[in-house]
């Protein structure tokens, strides 16, 4: 297994302990009886299947997937599909009652699922994968569909595995079901915006954040840890937006400018090295260093437990938007609580990915198209909504948006299950 599967593999475990660990806190606080709880703490449905892939050179292997519907009441189950040599069913049941939190949050009548095969992806040619992903399809064939659970792509898998997903599907079925997945090319019902989605709905967020702050995006200082799709996509959209992006950073270090780096240069670069580091535009710095530059706005938005409590200390933002998952660790947040620094939790943050994919299950449904235009203002719409609804259980006292998010998200999907007589 590479570096890279282990360090995602350890994210990931982050993540779902500090989610975990703040919803215990949360139900304590919301006095839930034991019934609310018992539908909270238990998945609907657990899908297990092994399944035969012949690989290329002959031989048969089988391979092991999951598919969990964790919550319904609010709608089909929306969740992606990834490939991970780690994968549990532990680690798919608790991302999947993550995911419903999220869809509840950014209240969009989804519930919340998850799935994926046991592989290591980097072992396999794409022929082998595409085997791997038809054959996973036909052993949940059943458990999916467009008005039961919808997937998406996740680690490790992205629009071409959707396509193979699609067309697996619509062999099972023998007939066109374009709504069964989100995140496919354009040209099989995919929206083209969903590929910068996530950093856009971050930065509809971020703009609501820096109102509350007394802050404006001219001129404002923004420092972005990562340039993946989603980092990247930030710092170009926050440098169109007029902020002075003094630092970015990837994996393999940083570059800084007090004065704003040029991003479509440093673009450039990274497409003609693979890398930020070494741009001549700013002073390499590392990515520790990136944390602790002066600016508003902070924007983790590659690995968890970034943000710890030997670092927090540092930090000179008023705001901490958290694309990555898991950024913050429970101590870091409790002191950016005791500073006023506000954090804007991954779970609304960088829910703009889930939104866009919801609009195209909607156009897929009713096979229609709509214009790029009000697949942004619908964005921008149920973003800022979210946020404020989620400000608004803050309003009046002093208190933490990540509680607020995880309180609201919670309470949408008891309400779901009570009107349906479940409670």
């Amino acid at each position: 297994m590479t570096k890279q599967h282990e360090q995602l593999h350890r994210d990931e475990t982050v993540l779902r302990s500090m989610g975990m660990t703040e919803l215990r806190s949360i139900y304590e606080d919301m006095g839930l009886t034991q019934e609310e709880l018992a539908i909270l703490t238990r998945p609907r449905r657990i899908v297990t299947a092994t399944f035969p892939v012949t690989l290329k050179n002959g031989r048969i292997r089988m391979f092991l997937g999951h598919r969990v519907l964790y919550n319904d009441a609010r709608g089909p189950a929306k969740g992606g599909i990834r490939f991970h040599p780690d994968l549990t069913v532990e680690d798919v049941s608790e991302l999947a009652f993550l995911m419903a939190l999220k869809c509840a949050v950014v209240n969009i009548p989804f519930g919340g699922s998850k799935g994926g095969v046991k592989v290591n992806p980097a072992e396999l040619d794409s022929h082998e994968l595409e085997q791997v992903t038809r054959a996973y399809i036909r052993a949940v064939a059943d458990d999916i569909g467009p008005y039961k659970d919808i997937p998406a792509p996740d680690v490790y898998t992205d629009e071409r595995t959707m396509a193979w997903i699609l067309d697996e599907y619509e062999r099972i079925m023998r007939r066109h079901q374009p709504a069964v997945v989100t995140g496919k090319p354009p040209a099989l019902g995919g929206i083209e915006a969903r590929r910068y989605s996530t950093a856009l709905g971050g930065v509809h967020v971020l703009e609501e954040a820096m109102k509350e702050r007394g802050l404006t995006p001219k001129g404002a200082r923004a420092a972005v840890q990562g340039f993946g799709n989603v980092g990247e996509n930030m710092a170009r959209l926050l440098h169109e937006r007029g902020c002075r992006v003094v630092a970015v950073s990837d994996v393999n270090g940083g570059t800084a400018n007090p004065s704003g780096l040029d991003i479509e240069a440093l673009r450039r670069h990274k497409a003609g090295s693979g890398t930020v580091a070494g741009f001549s535009g700013g002073k390499r710095i590392s990515n520790e260093e990136l944390l602790a530059v002066d600016c508003e706005i902070l924007v983790p938005a590659a690995l968890s437990n970034q943000l710890h409590a030997g670092n927090a200390k540092e930090v000179k933002a008023s705001i901490v938007l958290e694309l990555a998952n898991g950024p913050t660790t429970v101590d870091a947040d409790d002191m950016f609580y005791a500073r006023d620094i506000m954090v804007v939790p991954d779970i609304l943050a960088n829910a703009g990915g889930v939104v866009v994919s919801y609009f195209e299950w909607v156009q897929n449904l009713s096979n229609d198209f709509w214009p790029e235009e009000k697949v942004l203002k619908r964005l921008h719409r149920t973003m800022t909504t979210a946020f404020s609804d989620v400000h608004a259980r803050c309003r009046g006292g002093k208190c933490r948006l990540r509680k607020a998010a995880y309180e609201l998200g919670v309470r949408r999907i008891l309400d779901a299950e009570r009107l349906r007589g479940n409670l």
